[in-house]
């Protein structure tokens, strides 16, 4: 993901702290557009992660709070960037999505920091097809959801506030994976 190191960053503030993110504008220039124009016109300010998953990610970017809503800023949902060098590591910034190219406001961070063992098998019996080792090292090292990858645009990546990030992904939540007391993005800071 070097590749795509941009000097673009992103700093998400919520109530229980903040974290920063390295944006990837080559790898997905719609996606970080979006992100970028929704978060310096306020559009997640006040917002909650509506959907928290202990050892797989935290979600938000919807206005309604519901999973249900949110647009792009290009008015409506934009097509998927997918990059063989962007994945679903530990950390990964990516467009939440009801299918294919149906991105909109909400987002989600990867919060797995171990792939299960089957999965890292499978990934290694594709090695003689051409499945990337780094990608496969990276994965045991750093965990992740590899099977989001080209699914799901990922458009950033944590440079810190993993800390913050596992005490979010750690709260309380419903039947329904929604945080018991609200965890809320205060607003979303661009540095350019």
């Amino acid at each position: 993901m070097d590749n795509y190191s941009s000097g673009v960053r992103a700093v998400i503030k919520t109530n229980m702290g903040d974290m920063s993110f390295e944006l990837f504008p080559q790898a997905a220039p719609k996606a970080v557009e979006n992100f970028v124009r929704h978060s310096e016109n306020g559009y997640y300010n006040g917002l909650i992660f509506h959907r928290v998953i202990k050892d797989f990610m935290i979600q938000g970017g919807d206005p309604t709070g519901t999973g249900m809503g949110g647009e792009s800023v290009f008015g409506g949902s934009f097509e998927d960037e997918f990059s063989i060098d962007a994945r679903n590591y530990y950390g990964a910034l990516s467009m939440a999505n009801a299918g294919p190219n149906t991105n909109g406001s909400q987002f989600f961070i990867v919060q797995a920091k171990d792939v299960p063992d089957s999965l890292l098998s499978q990934m290694e019996q594709l090695k003689d097809n051409g499945f990337p080792q780094q990608v496969i090292d990276t994965y045991k090292e750093a965990g992740g959801t590899p099977w989001l990858d080209f699914h799901h645009t990922v458009f950033g990546r944590l440079i810190s506030g993993a800390d913050v990030l596992d005490s979010i992904a750690a709260v309380e939540c419903d039947a329904n994976d929604k945080p018991l007391s609200d965890v809320v993005i205060s607003t979303i800071e661009i540095l350019k």
